[in-house]
């Protein structure tokens, strides 16, 4: 690509960015869904995730290890 082809792109690129970016300042918008709740909800599947395992992880192991069909 030719250099002044190159520098054109750039160009337009940078200054597209800078408008949307300037048009998002401007506007005051009402949090969605997830500005609310998007956290608590990260936070209960995380939670969720880490008690299921847990459970699990502990039945295997307890039934492994103290199982008397073993001997």
């Amino acid at each position: 690509m030719l250099p002044f082809a190159k520098n054109a792109l750039s160009r337009l690129q940078v200054r597209s960015i800078q408008q949307v970016v300037a048009r998002q300042n401007h506007q005051k918008r009402a949090p969605n869904f997830h500005d609310k709740y998007g956290n608590a909800i990260l936070a209960g599947g995380a939670l969720f995730c880490i008690s299921t395992w847990t459970y699990v992880s502990t039945n295997i192991l307890v039934g492994y290890f103290f199982c008397s069909a073993r001997d």
